[in-house]
């Protein structure tokens, strides 16, 4: 949507609904959006990277645009973001991780293509200066104190608030990396299953992608902590969403769902307005205290609905949030599990079958158990290994029937055998960490930052 558009000015509540439906398309305009960020730290002493300084973050933006063209976006005078020509994106989260947003992609090929493109340029940029990036789901060795927050003003009016709703928000932002899969959806009935599909499966996915077992430099307890931490960041805004599940569920449900999420910023003239703790309702209303007596533009709502952080996120797009980042294989394999399983019909219709009787009950518990089991968590007397098996097959067979081909031929189902052999054996890639510091680590994680860097 362009800039002209976000500025149209909001009357009421059924414009905030038609924007959702807007995202409704044809399935042959559906594509595919892979999200992934990584840890920078310094090669000579493993330290989380500053902002400042010759072997910083915006010194890495700085390379990525001299050398590879792409456009530097500012705020106050800061290098913060670069954008590319096809709507990809370099961007920076709080604690200085690094994230590439895909450019719309129409298959898995083409976006394990970017993938590996983006981390060539990294590596390019980042080796002459002393810098190297890795991917797990949670920073292994530095505490909080020890890594610096990016000058972005969204991050201070979040900073300040986030301590006031749970003990590990500010974890979540300094230390915490993901990947994502940006999906599609026909219509409103389209949206609605696959909404309660991914959302019932995502714990799936997290022990999939569980990559996340050390915390200050030690075993945590978890496979997948990152997971784990949003379960104690903001109640308000993060978790399973049971009313997906009931029959009310749509765009006009979803809208009231993000009215009650509180605010946490208005943007306007360059500037972060902090509305942290108040209520789109009133600003609706012309009644917000930040800014009293204005109506908000369809940008504020777009931004609003970033400030959201469930399992599964709704935009004008589907936001599949449960994975930790991890190696180039699982980057490419979190966008072929989810292609494979939501967009053919047949599929989505029996992952439904296989999830559609769990109770809440029975979802909240596996959203606690999977960050912690991974594949050893149950569900009715099965585990989640037999049901993650049985999930790859019906995304390998999702896959098949889409026939995305590569250059040499082969469909998208090869993506997916670093799952199948993970799962086969019973083991994350957390599983597989641990058995290392237990092992030839010697109780030590700093390999990870030889053997686990792109």
């Amino acid at each position: 949507m362009n800039s002209s558009a976000n500025a149209i000015p909001i009357e009421n509540r059924q414009q905030l609904v038609e924007y959702l439906e807007s995202g409704s398309k044809p399935k042959s305009e559906w594509r595919l959006g892979t999200e992934h960020e990584k840890f920078g730290f310094t090669t000579d002493d493993l330290r989380p990277l500053a902002y400042e300084g010759k072997s910083g973050i915006r010194a890495m933006l700085e390379g990525l645009a001299d050398q590879f063209g792409w456009s530097p976006v500012e705020e106050q005078g800061h290098l913060i973001a670069l954008l590319s020509d096809d709507g990809a994106s370099v961007t920076l989260e709080p604690g200085g991780q690094l994230e590439l947003s895909g450019a719309l992609l129409d298959n898995v090929h083409q976006t394990c293509d970017e993938v590996y493109t983006h981390l060539k340029q990294v590596k390019t940029v980042a080796a002459p200066l002393g810098i190297a990036f890795m991917g797990m789901g949670f920073q292994p060795k530095w505490e909080r104190k020890d890594i610096q927050w990016m000058p972005k003003g969204r991050y201070r009016i979040m900073q300040e608030y986030m301590v006031k709703r749970g003990n590990l928000g500010l974890d979540m932002m300094s230390r915490t990396c993901t990947v994502q899969v940006n999906l599609d959806f026909g219509s409103e009935a389209d949206m609605v299953r696959k909404f309660q599909v991914a959302l019932a499966l995502q714990p799936v996915a997290t022990a999939l992608f569980a990559n996340s077992p050390f915390v200050d430099g030690k075993p945590c307890g978890f496979v997948s902590y990152r997971s784990h931490v949003w379960e104690d960041t903001d109640p308000d805004r993060t978790g399973m969403l049971p009313f997906v599940f009931d029959s009310s569920m749509g765009f006009e449900r979803y809208v009231d769902y993000m009215l009650d999420v509180p605010m946490y910023f208005v943007y306007r003239d360059g500037e972060y307005i902090d509305a942290s703790g108040q209520s789109f309702r009133d600003f609706l209303n012309g009644t917000l205290p930040a800014l009293p007596g204005e109506k908000p533009i369809l940008q504020d709502w777009e931004d609003h609905l970033t400030t959201a952080f469930p399992e599964v996120r709704l935009k004008r797009y589907m936001e599949m949030r449960g994975a930790d980042g991890g190696p180039w294989r699982n980057l490419c394999a979190l966008p072929a599990l989810w292609a494979g399983l939501l967009y053919d019909d047949a599929i989505l219709e029996s992952a439904w079958d296989l999830v559609r009787d769990w109770s809440m009950e029975e979802r909240l518990q596996l959203r606690m158990d999977a960050p912690k089991l991974g594949l050893k968590a149950m569900i009715r007397d099965r585990t989640l290994q037999s049901i993650a098996i049985e999930v790859l097959e019906m995304a390998s067979e999702g896959l098949t029937a889409r026939n995305r081909l590569s250059l040499s031929g082969e469909n998208e189902t090869g993506f997916l055998e670093t799952l199948f052999a993970n799962t086969y054996a019973g083991l994350t890639p957390a599983d597989k960490k641990l058995a290392l510091y237990h092992g030839r680590w010697n109780g030590s994680v700093d390999p990870l930052f030889t053997e686990a860097i792109y």
